[in-house]
């Protein structure tokens, strides 16, 4: 269900009503790669259609039969029928006399039943093969809309892949989760319940009007006098519950996201009693959705019986004006009959084109929603040919870079700085001063807005992002564990085959060996993606053992030992040590004790490098640095005091 995530992809509710026309073409279009079978279907649909509208025709030819023969056998026999009307016109009954004109008997000759039996296994055959027809349609229709609805989670999935991270910091999680998931199914839901029907429908529309007029074409313009009436009725209902099935499914996304939000942070919710709060918040969203809801399906639901009652109608003027024309002689009752249902079936399928209404459009608002993020900027293409170091060394060079989140707001500017290979890189500040953004423009999670990055003298913005971060491992404070067992999660840094030994010694070197060890599994303990079952400190090692499999030539570590106790930072440090031999690291940390050893220490501030040096050349240089490090130590010693 979406959250405030909706802020940046639609704005608030009722900025603009939906472009039910254009969302609804271009979710049609996407069925084009299955013209063939959308054919088959069509085909079938058509041939269905036209069965079944043959059939009441059929069914009304039987009628006459039987009339007939009830009227014959009361008529003296050895007679003509002309002589046998005439008797009754002598006897005045000129009406009955006019209305059995119609009527094709012999008299003295009772109900022919062999020909009626005939005229009726006709039909049973016609209703049977318009059954399979509809049968093969309504698979050809499945198969169509399950391969279209593949073809769109593969675009939403691809598109996810392609969006900048801009697009992630903007857009609430739950909100990027409730388009790729409840609006599919809405789209799908609606495509299964509602296409094969609509096109039989409207298939049915067509028919049942030939066969009206072919019947009788006064009685067809009778019948036609009520579908303004439907049509305006539709019409109206449709534009006033569009606006609410916008509004149901931006609310729908807005929840979600506040639900994903609590839900993640259930543990801080009750430490900082906040439980009323969460409730309330919950409260008003459900409240907002119950009325969006309350209001888009009960305004599209007035539609089928409103369509009911102009059907009726539709009913009463036929049966009427259809019992005077066989008063008068010009239609048999057959005729008749096969009308009436000709006119029950012109009407049922108008009543559902009606009732589906509430569908397509809940569908369409969906698939507009699925349609901007689609359409949502994606990062810049690389390469059509990526430029690639002719030997991955390790050295990085910033020329001048300039860099800003907001156009209007500069973070970075004018950043210069030169990493030789293998050496050690601190990065120490304030909150919001740069460093994770200076290592994120490195991994091109972001594209410079001035001067460039280098990596071993090539422009990084030349290169392929997978070439690129293939050479980069990372390690950052908020750890990502996936449903799998610990094995596997370590060696999710490497691509192709990892043995057993080289998973453990990766996790030797990060001291995660001993603790996984002492699991239930071992390295085949299974945990979810919340890595439940293990401490905080814990997964990060998992993660940091994940970084020393993957082998890089650059290593970031964004406060990765944030999480573990000071003698497994001990520890890590040691390890780090180890790992950084002979590999550039970016270290970004505001624990000071943990950057003693770096080569270079880099002080920044509002989005410059103030200070650089060794850590005891910045203690000396009692600078920026130095008031960092006093500060620490005296939080320090208060902490021991």
């Amino acid at each position: 269900m979406a959250g405030p995530g909706g802020r940046m992809m639609m704005g608030q509710s009722g900025e603009r009503s939906m472009d039910f026309k254009g969302s609804g073409k271009r979710l049609l279009r996407r069925f084009a790669p299955d013209r063939r079978a959308l054919w088959v279907m069509l085909a079938a649909c058509v041939l269905s259609v036209g069965l079944s509208v043959v059939g009441p025709l059929i069914l009304g030819n039987a009628t006459d039969l039987v009339f007939a023969g009830v009227v014959g056998r009361e008529m003296p026999e050895g007679t003509t029928k002309e002589q046998a009307l005439d008797g009754l016109r002598d006897r005045g009954q000129d009406g009955l006399a006019d209305m059995l004109s119609g009527v094709d008997f012999t008299p003295g000759q009772g109900i022919d039943f062999t020909a009626v039996g005939n005229i009726l296994l006709v039909a049973l055959i016609v209703f049977a093969a318009a059954g399979l027809l509809m049968l093969v349609a309504t698979r050809a229709s499945i198969l169509v809309i399950n391969r279209t609805m593949y073809r769109m989670r593969e675009d939403v999935q691809t598109k996810l892949a392609r969006l900048p991270l801009s697009y992630f910091d903007k857009a609430k999680r739950g909100e990027v989760l409730s388009r790729a998931t409840n609006d599919i199914d809405n789209i799908s839901q609606t495509l299964q319940q509602s296409m094969g029907q609509l096109i039989n429908s409207l298939l049915t529309i067509v028919g049942v009007l030939a066969m009206m007029f072919w019947i009788s074409p006064l009685l067809a313009l009778v019948a036609l006098v009520t579908v303004p009436v439907s049509v305006f009725v539709a019409a109206r209902i449709g534009k006033r519950s569009q606006p609410h099935f916008v509004q149901q499914w931006r609310t729908t996304g807005r929840l979600n996201a506040h639900i994903e939000e609590m839900y993640t942070g259930h543990a801080l919710v009750k430490v900082f009693g906040r439980q009323e709060e969460s409730a309330k918040d919950f409260a008003e969203q459900n409240e907002a959705l119950y009325e969006a809801g309350f209001k888009a399906q009960f305004n599209s639901g007035v539609m089928q019986p409103l369509m009911l009652f102009v059907s009726n109608l539709n009913y009463v003027l036929v049966a009427v004006v259809g019992g005077l024309r066989v008063a008068s002689g010009t239609l048999s009752i057959g005729d008749v009959q096969a009308f009436i249902q000709y006119s029950r079936q012109f009407s049922m399928p108008l009543t559902q084109v009606a009732s589906m209404a509430n569908l397509v459009q809940s569908g369409v608002a969906s698939a507009e929603r699925i349609f901007e993020l689609l359409d949502a900027e994606e990062q810049s293409p690389d390469p059509v040919v990526g430029a690639r170091p002719k030997e991955l060394r390790g050295a990085v060079s910033l020329e001048k870079v300039s860099f800003r989140y907001d156009p209007d707001r500069p973070l970075i500017e004018d950043l210069s700085l030169a990493v030789e290979p293998g050496h050690t890189v601190a990065i120490v500040g304030p909150t919001g001063a740069g460093k994770t953004t200076l290592v994120n423009l490195l991994m091109r999670f972001y594209e410079v807005t001035g001067g460039r990055i280098a990596l071993d003298g090539v422009d990084v913005a030349t290169m392929s992002r997978d070439d690129l971060r293939a050479g980069i491992g990372m390690v950052l404070q908020d750890t990502w564990l996936f449903g799998g067992t610990i094995a596997e999660n370590i060696a999710y840094g490497v691509q192709g085959e990892v043995t057993p030994e080289q998973i453990e010694e990766a996790a030797r070197a990060a001291h995660a060996d001993r603790f996984i060890r002492t699991l239930p599994d071992g390295y085949d303990t299974v945990i979810d993606d919340e890595g439940a079952g293990v401490s905080a400190g814990e997964k990060q090692l998992i993660t940091i053992a994940r970084a020393f499999l993957s082998d890089p030539v650059i290593l970031v570590l964004d406060e990765a030992t944030s999480s573990v106790d000071t003698r497994t930072e001990v520890l890590i440090q040691k390890a780090m040590a180890q790992l950084s031999h002979g590999r550039t690291s970016f270290v970004i940390a505001h624990r000071l004790s943990t950057i003693r050893d770096a080569d270079v220490i880099l002080v920044m501030e509002n989005g410059s490098i103030v200070e650089q040096g060794t850590h005891d050349e910045l203690l000396l240089a009692e600078g920026a640095y130095a008031r960092l490090y006093a500060a620490q130590f005296a939080q320090a010693v208060v902490e021991v005091d």
